[in-house]
């Protein structure tokens, strides 16, 4: 279902069509949506989180679910699925809707990956052929997991479970940008809806046909892929402050004549003084609906000398494992520098050896001189989950920060990286994910620093967060380091990139993430990547036909075709099953002697829908034969 491609009967379907079929496929009815959210409010305090919610997911469509943090996306989904109850509003589902969702930050289960990818009754032998597209030994413990790990292991689940719709909060954080571009390439072959909430603009852009926009407790529905997004929000927004504007004029008319009014005639006129009031009201909300905004700050500090660092033929290994062949470059002060790859390739290792934090097995590092790093830990270092907020930006106690050399109170610093007061004494185990990188973000700019080195800055940050982080380091005037997997983010801010391929080899290209693809093409290729996962995974489809002694005694089952076979030929046997019934239901509404001078339309539709229906039967009973008679020659 998830990476079947396009069927065969269809095709044959659609060379079949007469011309009024086709002109009968364009007045039909749309598809009414697999989930709908009506008129939906959640009070969430004192204020709603949401007010007024419509939202609709189309069958077989794949949706972004954009907005700022904080502003409840991850609640919605959950509402879309059923897990949290409305206040108001209605919530209607087409019977039998099936739901997958990979949240945030899963929690694997179970004493393997496979016990956890079919958990939820997805079939073994499917749970296993997703853990291996994605990389991962479904023996595997489900224990002492990386973060990139826990990432593919719930995204096989939620692919293996086969649903009708398919939510994903952040699929791509922790994930390198080979296990990112195969995300893509199989939700685009998918079968099934996706909702998507992501800050990775490159990743919506490429799979995304649909936005909708969590913005001010409801939301916008823009029916463009989110390349589209950014001009459409900005000339939004725009509107939104030109009818801000048209009711701020408006009330100071109408205050003018109101209080005219009273001077000259010594009476009150009520209806006025209810309709100035009204507009009032409206104003006061419209201004609490508009969000704060981030104020980063960045000091690069005293001067760092012009050479930042140098390694000459610099090699690194753990046990038998090449992390790092010869490899020599020169960091320049005002360089900004990225380094990408697949995780495990040894990007850390990397950062380690440039920051004198580790040394090298052969080879030579100089540092430069006056260098005042600040290193933002993809880890999250230092921040335990009973710290409260308060604690974690004031280590040493007390209730100021040193911002930059300037002391300042706790809570108005916590309150330009958009904290509110309340939450200071909360612990961090309550903030949500993009919440604790911003709180990283504060800790890690309060500092004077000549050289940022960012690992996996961009994860769980909204796009708004994004711009101003961008912002701030196209201007910051010290050296930047940036280990990222955000192809977009890299573009915008890098002048050069270090490429390691996970075999030990480096190789650095000026520009960012598209300027090395495309003059290194094929130097990151999945085959070549060494992971030990991707190593079993390969080992394991090799030996996938069994030995001989057990072919002679065991026929094959279906599960020795490819897994997208195997899935195809389950599907079309679902479809011999269910065409014949819809066939016959068509049929009955045709039996009715009186529907064509009763209802033209609806005859015309029954019609259709029956020569459809045999079309696609005939179609589908032809490629089922076909796959068959491949899956016994295979069995032997």
């Amino acid at each position: 279902m998830a990476t079947a491609p396009r069927t065969a009967y269809m095709a044959a379907f659609d060379r079949a069509a007469s011309p009024s079929r086709r002109a009968f496929k364009v007045r039909m009815a749309p598809r009414p949506p697999l989930v709908a959210l009506k008129n939906v409010r959640l009070q969430d305090g004192q204020r709603p989180l949401f007010d007024g919610v419509d939202i609709a997911v189309e069958p077989r469509t794949r949706a972004a679910l954009v907005g700022r943090n904080g502003a409840g996306k991850s609640t919605l989904m959950k509402m879309v699925m059923g897990l949290i109850e409305p206040d108001a509003g209605d919530r209607s589902v087409q019977a039998g809707t099936r739901f997958a969702y990979v949240p945030q930050e899963p929690v694997i289960t179970g004493e393997t990956l496979l016990d956890y990818a079919a958990s939820e009754g997805a079939e073994r032998w499917t749970a296993e052929a997703w853990l291996a597209t994605f990389g991962l030994d479904p023996e595997k413990p489900a224990v002492n997991l990386s973060g990139g790990e826990i990432r593919r292991a719930a995204l096989a689940k939620a692919f293996a479970e086969e649903p009708d719709l398919l939510l994903l909060d952040e699929p791509t954080n922790h994930l390198d940008i080979l296990a990112i571009e195969l995300l893509e390439e199989e939700l685009l072959q998918a079968r099934f809806s996706v909702l998507v909430v992501s800050h990775d603009r490159a990743f919506l852009n490429r799979v995304t046909q649909s936005c909708h926009w969590l913005e001010g407790r409801r939301v916008r529905t823009l029916n463009k892929g989110f390349a589209a997004f950014d001009e459409w929000a900005d000339k939004v927004m725009e509107e939104e402050a030109e009818s801000l504007r048209r009711l701020n004029k408006a009330i100071e008319r109408e205050t003018y004549t109101f209080y005219r009014s009273i001077t000259a005639q010594r009476t009150r006129n009520e209806g006025r003084a209810r309709a100035l009031n009204a507009m009032r009201e409206d104003r006061a909300e419209r201004v609490k609906d508009i969000p704060r905004e981030l104020n980063l700050g960045v000091d690069s500090g005293g001067l760092s000398g012009k050479l930042v660092a140098e390694l000459k033929g610099v090699t690194k290994g753990f046990g038998d494992r090449t992390v790092i062949k010869p490899f020599s470059t020169r960091v320049i002060r005002g360089d900004r520098l990225a380094i990408v790859g697949p995780n495990g390739a040894g990007k850390t290792t990397l950062v380690k050896i440039l920051l004198g934090q580790l040394k090298p097995d052969s080879g030579t590092v100089r540092l430069g001189a006056n260098l005042e790093p600040v290193y933002l830990d993809q880890s999250r270092e230092g921040l335990r989950s009973d710290m409260t907020l308060w604690d974690a930006l004031t280590p040493g106690g007390g209730d100021s920060v040193l911002v930059r050399g300037i002391s300042k109170h706790v809570a108005a610093y916590a309150k330009d990286f958009l904290f509110q007061e309340g939450q200071l004494r909360q612990p961090i185990s309550t903030l949500s994910g993009g919440e604790r990188n911003r709180l990283l973000l504060a800790r890690a700019l309060a500092k004077p620093a000549n050289m940022l080195v960012l690992d996996e800055p961009t994860n769980d940050l909204d796009m708004d967060t994004l711009d101003k982080l961008e912002e701030l380091l196209e201007s910051y005037d010290g050296t930047l380091i940036l280990v990222s997997h955000d192809r977009d983010f890299v573009d915008r801010l890098a002048t050069s990139t270090i490429a390691m391929n996970g075999r030990g080899d480096i190789v650095e290209t000026p520009g960012g993430w598209t300027d090395f693809i495309r003059q290194n093409p094929g130097f990151l290729q999945p085959g070549a990547n060494p992971r030990p996962q991707d190593k079993d995974a390969a080992q394991r489809a090799a030996a996938a036909p069994a030995p001989a002694t057990i072919i002679a005694t065991a026929p094959k089952k279906p599960g020795k075709l490819t897994f997208k076979d195997a899935h195809r030929l389950k599907e079309l046997e679902g479809l011999l099953a269910s065409l014949p019934e819809d066939i016959a239901r068509h049929d009955a509404t045709l039996s009715d002697p009186g529907l064509y001078a009763r209802d033209r339309k609806a005859f015309d539709r029954a019609t259709a829908n029956a020569d459809r229906a045999r079309a696609l039967l005939a179609a589908a009973e032809e490629e089922w034969l076909e796959l068959e008679a491949k899956r016994e020659a295979l069995a032997g």
